[in-house]
Parts: C-alpha cells; sequence; structure tokens
C-alpha cells in the first residue's frame, strides 16, 4: 500500500502523543422512536469519483441542506470546500495550524474546525466561506460534533483528557468536561442530547449528558478506540476499535456493548452513519480499504478498495453519498451504490 508507513508515522507522531487527528459528524436529528430504514446493500458500492483536495487530508464533514462537504486539510491549515452536486473543489479557507476535525451544524450553515497545534477552533460562515471566529479550547483539539437542536459543539481535547463545550450561539466555551485518557472521536445523538467520546488511551467511551455537561457511563470497548458515529433513529452507537481490528456496537438506552464486529486492518479515525439507510461506512487504514456495515444485521456487507490511508468519513443522507479522506495522496474518495 502507498505511503502507508509514512502515513502512520505523521499520524501517530500528530495524534498519539502530540495530536490526534479525527473527525465525526452527527447525523441529523429525528424522533427517537422514529423506525429505520434499511435499503439493500450490496458489494456493487465503489468509488466513483477521486476529489484532489489539500495537504494531508483529515476530517470531514457534509452539510446536507446544501449538498456540501468540508475536507479540514491536516498538512496546509486550511479547509477544502467541495459542491456536493459537481464534486469539485469551490473555496479554500484558511484556518488554524494542523487543523483535524470538522463538524457541521446544519441550521445554522455553520462549519467548526478543531485545530490541533494552536488549540482553537475555527468558525466558518458557510454562505460567505470566511471564518467568523477563533475559539480558544483545550491542549490538542482533535475531534468535533455540533449538536443541531441545541446549537452546542464538543471538541475533544487530547492533550488533557478533556472536552470543551461551545455555545454555538455566542461563540464562547460553556464548559470543561473531564473525561477519559487521549480522547479522540466524537459523535452526538441530537435526539436524546447525549455526547459519545471515544477515549483511546484507555480504551473507553465517556458518556456525556448534554443538559447537565457531566459524564453519566464510561463504557469499556475495544483496544484503541479512535472513531465513533451516531445514529439518531436507532440511539445506536458505532466506535471503531483500531488495534483489535473491530467496531463496537453500543446500546444509547442501555450504554453498555451488545455486538463488537470484526472489519479490516487498523480501523482508524475514518467511521460515518447513514441515518436513512442504517448503513455504516469504516475506513481501514492499513489495507486501503472501507468496511460497509448492516446496521440491522450487524454484519459486513461490502469491502471497498480504492481508497489510500482514509482518516475521516462523513455520510450526506439525502444523496445517500460517503466522502473518505485519503490522507496519503490528498483526495477525497466519492462512495455511491
Amino acid at each position: 500500500m502507498r505511503h502507508t508507513q509514512r502515513a502512520i508515522t505523521l499520524i501517530m507522531a500528530a495524534i498519539v502523543g502530540l495530536a490526534l487527528a479525527t473527525t465525526t459528524m452527527a447525523p441529523a436529528a429525528s424522533a427517537s422512536s422514529a423506525r429505520t430504514t434499511t435499503q439493500p446493500v450490496t458489494a456493487t458500492i465503489g468509488v466513483t469519483t477521486t476529489i484532489p483536495v489539500g495537504s494531508q487530508p483529515s476530517g470531514v464533514a457534509a452539510n446536507p441542506p446544501t449538498n456540501t462537504i468540508y475536507v479540514a486539510n491536516f498538512g496546509e491549515g486550511t479547509v477544502s470546500v467541495i459542491n456536493g452536486q459537481t464534486h469539485t473543489v469551490t473555496a479554500t479557507i484558511p484556518v488554524g495550524l494542523q487543523p483535524s476535525g470538522v463538524a457541521v451544524n446544519p441550521p445554522t450553515n455553520t462549519i467548526y474546525v478543531a485545530n490541533l497545534a494552536r488549540s482553537t477552533v475555527s468558525v466558518i460562515n458557510g454562505q460567505t466561506n470566511t471564518v467568523t471566529a477563533t475559539i480558544r479550547v483545550g491542549f490538542e483539539p482533535s475531534g468535533v460534533v455540533a449538536n443541531p437542536r441545541t446549537n452546542t459543539v464538543y471538541v475533544t481535547n487530547a492533550g488533557e483528557g478533556t472536552v470543551s463545550v461551545i455555545n454555538g450561539q455566542t461563540n464562547t466555551v460553556t464548559a470543561t468536561i473531564p473525561v477519559g485518557f487521549q480522547p479522540s472521536g466524537v459523535a452526538a445523538n441530537p435526539l436524546t442530547n447525549t455526547t459519545y467520546v471515544a477515549n483511546s488511551g484507555d480504551s473507553t467511551v465517556s458518556v456525556i449528558n448534554g443538559q447537565t455537561n457531566t459524564v453519566t457511563a464510561t463504557i469499556p470497548v475495544g483496544s484503541y478506540p479512535q472513531g465513533v458515529a451516531a445514529n439518531p433513529l436507532s440511539n445506536t452507537i458505532y466506535v471503531t476499535n483500531a488495534a483489535a481490528n473491530t467496531v463496537s456496537v453500543v446500546n444509547g438506552g442501555a450504554n453498555k456493548v451488545m455486538a463488537t464486529i470484526p472489519v479490516g486492518n487498523y480501523p482508524f479515525t475514518a467511521i460515518a452513519a447513514n441515518p436513512r439507510t442504517n448503513i455504516i461506512y469504516v475506513g481501514n487504514l492499513l489495507d486501503n480499504t472501507v468496511s460497509v456495515i448492516n446496521g440491522r444485521t450487524r454484519a459486513v456487507v461490502a469491502t471497498v478498495p480504492g481508497v489510500d490511508d482514509p482518516v475521516g468519513a462523513a455520510a450526506n443522507p439525502l444523496t445517500n453519498i460517503i466522502y473518505v479522506t485519503n490522507f496519503a495522496d490528498n483526495t477525497v474518495s466519492v462512495l455511491a451504490s
């Protein structure tokens, strides 16, 4: 596989001790009791196009209403803006040093970028593609997610074991929550106002109550958890266990692992859930593939080749298209069935 060792060295050096490049995005909200409809997914899913972006693309997030995708370019301090219809880059926005995680709040059309080396979050206006605020957070921010129902943003601070809570209206930090060791990925369930944090250093997931900003449970998962995704419709959380080559399936009601799914080699920070189809996509860093999981059967139904050191993943539920960042070759792969 091309450039794998180089990518791992860069990522680990930036992530484990000094930085953590990760992304997750919470899918759009709906009724917690709503039924999830699973559409057939077969091995026909594949990479339909590849989009050149900036250097070392890491986090990626989609804004479904505008059909726009945002990619954090870790190696050059920018965000690439992709038109989801034409799959072309329409803007490149300078942000902070080593941007890792990126999240979108669709109701406000606002994008949040965690700048790992600057301990800040850049706030981007999605209409003007300009940075409107820079927020100081904790040490080495990596993952970021927005809760659209509360207009609240959660940022994992890998270097200090905390989560910064940002008020999306005032762009100020309103709370700092202690979690586990080396928090990485983060996801939110807007319906339950709950946030989930993967603590890579102690193989746990911290569960945060969004009303009280307190940790209400700590869930043991697999070895070296990195990425997190949530399906609000099924109240299910998915966690990549990089060192175990598995995904933990967590019941959001019981806060317990109800299944462990074998995937590819070293599932890192790339994971996305499509709540409309109940399908989960996992990027496997060391074999350059994406595992496609049926959320109902909890089985891998397809393995997609053609990616290159996948680090980030995002789903647009309205178009049923998946975007995967290729850290090694400065591109984004577009997956569709």
